[in-house]
């Protein structure tokens, strides 16, 4: 993925966090529930950390226990960490990584209002990129992830780096979205269908090899058979945002076509009047394509060897 895609990723993302997009949007509750989420769970964590951005639940298979470290990357507002924080527990650690300087802005904003409107103790907020964490080697006891991977433009550098992160015996718990099938060209070097999670994502059998190489075990990549028309639900909610996005245009990923991504401008607000945003990008993208033929919501399951 070439430098002016990536930055488009980063200013949509960064437009999404500057919004008021929450659990309070019943859209945006909607998203996270179909993917997962309990309402116990969306209610029990600040509402502005969830933005109808995740495609699974991994803390809820990551077997996580009181004690442990955990890193979520690409943590966005800070969803799964808060979630991680409550199940690690007070002498346990919850890191979330994101490239994104909004959306590290927002995340230690809502980490500020716990629960019972004190601070999370047991939480950070680092801003990296998931290729380079700058975290120390192994710390972890399980890395997460939720829809992120699918975006990085060098995958075989975050398995890398997840590896890295992990003690010996440490393990991943990552939700994202893979393919079932090579996309149509039109699909893959649809600048929307990228920032959405479908054009980058890479072929099932692609996810476990990047990971085998990297040296795991006890890979999995198992469809979810989730309907990711879901994500509809979150087009038209409410969340102004002040970042205009910019126009630019680059290479596709090398796993897709040679052909030229087309990156078109996007403001998610221009003075008062909401226009086009990340969401309706992604909603656009699945009235034009059966997005399910092609591509799915994965649980990818892997230990680092001890």
């Amino acid at each position: 993925m070439s430098q002016p895609i990536l930055d488009e990723v980063r200013t949509r993302y960064g437009a999404v966090a500057e919004s008021s997009l929450s659990s309070s949007d019943a859209g945006i509750k909607a998203v996270a529930e179909a993917f997962g989420y309990s309402a116990a769970e969306l209610a029990a964590i600040p509402a502005q950390a969830n933005m109808g951005l995740s495609c699974g639940n991994p803390t809820a298979m990551g077997a996580l226990r009181p004690g442990e470290t955990v890193v979520d990357l690409g943590c966005g507002g800070g969803l799964d960490v808060f979630l991680a924080a409550a199940k690690v527990g007070p002498v346990g650690k919850a890191i979330g990584i994101d490239m994104t300087p909004s959306m590290i802005e927002r995340a230690r904003k809502n980490a500020a209002h716990g629960p019972d409107g004190t601070p999370y103790t047991n939480i950070e907020f680092i801003l990296a990129t998931i290729d380079q964490t700058t975290l120390p080697t192994g710390i972890a006891d399980c890395v997460i992830s939720n829809c992120v991977i699918n975006l990085a433009p060098d995958k075989s550098a975050v398995m890398r780096e997840m590896f890295r992160i992990l003690k010996p015996g440490g393990r991943l718990a990552v939700s994202d979205i893979a393919l079932k099938e090579v996309l149509p060209a039109e699909l893959a070097n649809n600048i929307g269908a990228y920032v959405g999670c479908i054009a980058g994502a890479v072929l099932i059998e692609e996810y476990r090899r990047l990971l085998v190489d990297a040296g795991f075990s006890s890979v999995a990549v198992v469809d979810s058979q989730t309907d990711l028309n879901a994500y509809a639900q979150a087009d038209g909610q409410s969340g102004c945002c002040s970042a205009p996005m910019s126009t630019s245009e680059g290479t596709p990923p090398a796993n897709q076509s040679s052909s030229r991504l087309n990156v078109v401008s996007a403001n998610c607000c221009e003075s008062t009047a909401p226009v086009k945003a990340l969401h309706t990008d992604i909603a656009e993208v699945l009235r034009q394509y059966d997005v399910n033929k092609y591509a799915a919501s994965v649980k990818v399951f892997a230990i680092k060897p001890g």
